[in-house]
């Protein structure tokens, strides 16, 4: 009687683990339900299986019950290790980007954006279906690195309404909305992705001026010594890009985030110099770049020199040369400094490519500072390179350090930073709204004195460089060259969540063989490889006939 009890208990328990699977699956809001019922079916089966213990030992000391039992747990241990690999492998994204120019991997700049994201930002991607796959590749890339990123994929002609909500007018728009402010594009690079998405945080566009009127740089020329390449470089980080000639305007524009004096050939007037000056003390961000002077009789830029020299950074009437070989691997000679190490610094943390400065001069702080203002070193080259002082020598093309002659070794900085926080002037105080109101009240205004506690505090930023070459079309694609111009001019924009290493554009690694060398590959793969292989088949042959 007992064992019938038992026999059916196992039954029954077997029923009830199965009524649990099909309320698991059926009734997803009962699921109190069914792990109560999978637990007392369980147990059911439990009980009936210790029940039989007996039957289970005779059964186990049979030779073929003993080897099958081997078998099944040979089989159960290789299910148990797939199973747990692929549990392990599921929630571990490991990805190996073999491409040269990393074109799979995110940028520098674009994870530390995301990583920087302080609330969740939506990237809606309005396309056909068939076309998401396309999408998905680049940015589950940008999801995976911020939980702040949610991706949605929207059927434009499923969802016209959308669409029309956020005024998508072709195929493939991607739309970055953070914090109510949208901003689209139509490319699934990673620069004009991570572009919208800098511009979506940012929100306000900063604005660099190029001073003009004095030989400088042109930001829209696209001839070798114009900054066009860096222009467009600017707006992928959200700058708006203007010139102003500061003879004529007579002051520094009030929405002016940096000022930049790019290679002039002749120096300044006292008053524009005053009013750099004047901009810099008031708490503004300028970037000087200074070429050598040609020769000795050159006129020395005497207001610009003097302006970066009140702000603790001299400018040596010198070239540097380097004679450490580096540059020649990159079509250079000994009159374009590289640098490839550089001294620890926001615009240069975690900075690891070559940058190159054709004729430069040497840039070093003032020892001991000038005013508490102190200048940094942010560049500077080999030991392998001097400043020659003797500028006669390099039109001969022979030039060799010579200490005695004034010629300092090297490293040679070429380019140093200064800054200094600024105090703002407290507002006067209002007599009529600091007194108290009729009811004993004072005022409220006082106590919006610290809304803007959040804000950085006011810091006047000097960045001056003994070269302007280094960030013209010519020469900006070398190795590092962009990069540091663009962190430079963001650290001077106290913009240092956007000094990185940015996107890169994939190579073009096609071969490209001429005429002759095309027939080569014809015929060594239509005749010589065949070949081969036939006569090696004839020769085994006939070895074993012999």
């Amino acid at each position: 009687m007992a064992n019938r009890i038992l026999q059916g208990l196992g039954w029954t328990g077997v029923a009830v683990v199965f009524a649990a699977l099909v309320v698991r699956f059926t009734l997803p809001d009962r699921q109190e339900l069914w792990w109560w019922l999978a637990v007392t079916g369980l147990a059911m089966v439990a009980v009936h299986t210790l029940s039989q213990w007996r039957d289970i030992l005779a059964f186990f000391s049979r030779r073929q019950a003993r080897e099958g039992v081997m078998a099944m747990s040979g089989v159960a241990l290789a299910l148990g290790i797939l199973v747990a690999a692929n549990y392990i492998l599921s929630r571990q994204n490991v990805r190996w980007d073999l491409t040269a120019a990393q074109q799979y991997s995110l940028s520098d700049q674009t994870r530390r954006v995301l990583e920087e994201l302080d609330a969740p930002i939506s990237v809606l991607v309005f396309a056909r279906e068939a076309e998401f796959p396309g999408f998905r590749d680049r940015l589950d890339e940008y999801a995976y690195v911020s939980s702040q990123v949610n991706v949605e994929y929207i059927d434009v002609d499923r969802s016209p309404v959308r669409a029309r909500q956020y005024e998508v007018q072709a195929y493939g728009t991607i739309v970055f909305e953070y914090e109510g402010r949208v901003e689209r594009t139509t490319s699934n690079s990673e620069q004009e992705l991570t572009n919208a998405l800098i511009k979506a945080v940012e929100g306000e566009e900063r604005t660099v001026y190029f001073v003009q009127g004095h030989g400088e740089r042109d930001p829209e020329g696209d001839d070798r010594d114009g900054y066009r390449a860096v222009r467009d470089a600017l707006g992928r980080d959200n700058f708006r890009v203007e010139t102003v000639v500061l003879a004529q305007t007579g002051e520094v524009p009030a929405d002016a985030t940096v000022m930049v004096v790019a290679g002039p050939s002749t120096d300044l007037l006292p008053a524009e110099a005053d009013l750099l000056r004047d901009y810099l003390e008031g708490g503004g961000k300028l970037l000087l770049m200074l070429d050598p002077p040609d020769t000795e009789d050159d006129p020395p830029q005497v207001n610009l020199i003097a302006l970066a020299g009140e702000w603790g950074i001299e400018l040596g009437t010198d070239v540097v040369v380097d004679a450490s070989g580096v540059g020649q691997l990159l079509g250079t000679d000994a009159s374009v400094p590289v640098a490839a190490t550089y001294p620890p610094h926001a615009i240069t943390d975690d900075f690891n490519l070559l940058t190159a400065f054709p004729l430069a001069r040497s840039v070093r702080p003032a020892t001991g500072g000038v005013s508490g203002r102190t200048g940094v070193v942010v560049v500077e080259t080999g030991a392998r390179s001097w400043a020659e002082a003797d500028l006669s020598q390099l039109a001969t093309g022979e030039v060799t350090l010579d200490e005695d002659a004034g010629d300092v070794p090297g490293p040679v900085p070429i380019a140093t930073v200064v800054s200094q926080t600024i105090d703002e002037p407290e507002a006067a105080p209002d007599d009529e709204d600091g007194e108290e109101d009729a009811d004993g009240t004072a005022d409220s205004s006082a106590g919006d004195m610290d809304a803007d506690d959040d804000e950085p505090p006011l810091e006047a930023r000097l960045a001056v460089f003994g070269d302007s070459d280094f960030a013209s079309n010519s020469a900006v694609g070398i190795q590092g060259n962009r990069d540091l111009a663009l962190n430079t001019i963001n650290w001077l924009a106290q913009q240092e969540n956007l000094i990185a290493i940015r996107p890169r554009e994939p190579e073009d690694r096609r071969i490209t063989l001429t005429a002759d060398q095309q027939a080569r590959v014809y015929w060594l793969s239509l005749l010589l490889l065949p070949g081969f292989i036939a006569g090696a088949g004839i020769y085994t042959w006939w070895g074993r006939r012999g």
